[in-house]
């Protein structure tokens, strides 16, 4: 007795409010990646303060906020391609 194939593939018919949905996300987007220019000037001041006051832990601070900036606008300019590739590799498992 073998297990029954099932196929079910995503789809943008199935639910209303999906053009809704997307259009919240996009906005979610962009004030993810206006949170991140907002981090990447805020560390940078406080590396730049860090650093002409002798202040070893503020720069370090400032650097370490500036590296997380980055990965963040990294992160959500990539999602829809991860999102994308993970969705492929997982469609292609049998």
């Amino acid at each position: 007795m073998s297990a029954p194939t099932i196929d079910i593939q995503p789809n943008t018919t199935g639910l209303p409010g999906l053009a809704a949905l997307e259009s919240i996300v996009g906005a979610l987007l962009t004030f993810g990646l206006i949170a991140a220019v907002a981090g990447v000037a805020i560390s940078a001041s406080a590396w730049a303060v860090g650093a002409h006051s002798s202040n070893p832990h503020v720069a370090g601070k400032g650097k370490s906020g500036v590296l997380v900036a980055g990965g963040a606008a990294l992160l959500i300019g990539a999602a829809n391609t991860i999102v994308t590739f993970f969705n492929n590799a997982g469609a292609s498992i049998r």
